[in-house]
């Protein structure tokens, strides 16, 4: 009987561990889309692409179909919005956040652009990889 009580309750504090994790690692999730969303909102893409994995292997989905690669993906966002005017105010609203696999989480949500010229709105599904201590992106698909 103590044996099953002593195992009960080490299943009870790994799934709190746990549980515990994963509300850190999205609450973190969070903080890196809202900071992408106040580095479009300023102007700089630079600064937003941080939250990519600056890498080759990098997937980015649109309307456009797929690439791959941070310089490519950069160089794309810079090709439609050359201006602070013509990016705007970017705004996430995230549906859900989902555990993958062990530093592997899926986001969907909506993005909205406030800008002069009109305002763009989407979804957006994003896969985050902890990678060297730092969440990144590692494939984007945006309608």
């Amino acid at each position: 009987m103590n044996k099953l009580i002593l195992l009960f309750s080490f299943l009870l504090f790994v799934n709190c561990a746990s549980t515990q994790k994963v509300a850190k690692d999205k609450q973190a999730l969070t903080n890196a889309l809202n900071q992408s969303a106040k580095d479009w909102s300023i102007g700089s893409l630079e600064d937003y692409m941080n939250a990519y994995w600056k890498s080759e292997e990098l997937q980015f989905i649109g309307s456009n179909g797929i690439t791959y690669g941070w310089e490519t993906t950069l160089a794309n966002y810079k090709k439609s919005y050359p201006t602070k005017e013509d990016m705007g105010v970017l705004n996430f609203e995230i549906l859900e956040i989902t555990f993958l696999s062990k530093n592997v989480y899926s986001v969907v949500g909506k993005y909205f652009v406030n800008r002069s010229k009109g305002k763009l709105e989407g979804v957006f599904s994003v896969i985050f990889k902890k990678i060297d201590g730092q969440w990144r992106i590692v494939s984007d698909h945006s309608e």
